[in-house]
């Protein structure tokens, strides 16, 4: 084998340890999941909104969007569920540019896993802490979770991931709702036997442990639109595309039908602005159809304190590194709108 040790990284029980949440956030946190899954299992009818920045990569500036959030959350809660985007790992298609805060919390220097394990367990209490909201992330690599899963409310498994066995088996062990992205293939048949695998129960390898699993009833569809041969994004937010993950959730009779739409990356085709658009016209198919209202019941946005993106570098504060963004102003009014039309 040609690995070399670069460092040795604690144990996740030393990682906790070191970097801890304090009990009072704990309880939050706990609170907060029980309210997401009575909403996934359909006892509420909020309406769930993952937002926030496409990566994590400044502390100062995810903190100080994820305060702004708690404002308008106050004003909309009766109506929404918010659930922040604080995400430290990012899939990089060709394994070049930022990997996020795990890998590099100091986007501008080389990989430091341990620093960045230790940034960001710091980042998310802080966050809680200053905001009472918990957020969500994406399980890129199954083996890093035990990492942060004691702060995180929401677990995404990206359209890359979602047909790796591992993370199918390791989400039916998550104590949290998992989302299951369609691949980019955009094959829902891919997407629905991910949910059927979490939820089903398994005993697999898991680091270093024979583990045994009962299966999450939480774990659920998101749909963020696809890529065809040629390289061209097809969408697939429209009704015929929501009517149809409606009908192969009741064909697989699945647990807890509901479909969270991502209303960026190919359903977009990565252009930000087109976002509020996108949700106006989910929040209109809601109303056309008694199982749409009932099953689609989230959306995710890609949102930061500035407006578009830039490059590792420039220092534009609240400005995305990685995919563009829409700006705060943009963000504030449409959770309002969200809250006004659900």
């Amino acid at each position: 084998m040609s690995f070399k040790c670069v460092q040795v990284i604690p144990s996740p029980e030393e990682m906790l340890s070191e970097v801890s949440m304090p009990e009072n956030l704990k309880k939050i946190k706990a609170e907060r999941d029980e309210e997401f899954k009575r909403i996934v299992e359909g006892k509420s009818d909020k309406f769930v909104v993952i937002i926030g920045p496409c990566s994590a990569s400044d502390e100062d500036a995810v903190c100080d969007y994820v305060s702004r959030l708690a404002k308008v959350n106050e004003e909309v809660k009766d109506k929404l569920f918010i659930i922040p985007r604080i995400y430290t790992n990012k899939p990089r298609t060709t394994g070049e540019g930022y990997k996020g805060m795990l890998h590099q919390p100091d986007p501008e220097k080389g990989a430091n896993i341990l620093k960045g394990i230790k940034s960001l367990r710091k980042m998310h209490i802080r966050a809680i802490s200053e905001s009472h909201l918990t957020a969500a992330d994406e399980m890129l690599y199954p083996e890093n979770l035990a990492y942060v899963e004691d702060l995180l409310t929401y677990i995404a498994i990206g359209a890359r991931s979602v047909e790796n066995q591992q993370h199918r088996l390791v989400s039916s062990g998550v104590d949290v709702p998992v989302g299951m992205k369609n691949p980019t293939s955009g094959d829902f048949t891919v997407m629905m036997n991910s949910i059927h695998a979490a939820q089903s129960s398994h005993t697999f390898l898991y680091r270093d442990q024979e583990v045994s699993t009962t299966g999450n009833p939480y774990a659920h569809a998101i749909l963020r639109g696809s890529v065809n041969k040629h390289g061209q994004s097809m969408p697939n937010y429209h009704y015929e595309d929501l009517s149809l993950v409606c009908e192969m959730y009741q064909k697989h009779e699945l647990e807890n039908p509901f479909i969270v739409v991502d209303a960026n990356h190919a359903n977009s085709k990565k252009i930000y602005s087109e976002q509020p658009r996108i949700i106006a016209e989910i929040l209109h198919n809601r109303t056309l159809n008694k199982d749409l209202n009932k099953m689609v019941r989230g959306v995710m946005v890609e949102s930061y304190i500035e407006e578009g993106s830039q490059k590792v570098g420039e220092h534009v504060y609240g400005k995305s590194i990685t995919d563009a963004c829409i700006g705060w102003d943009t963000t504030e009014k449409l959770l309002h709108y969200i809250a006004e039309h659900v």
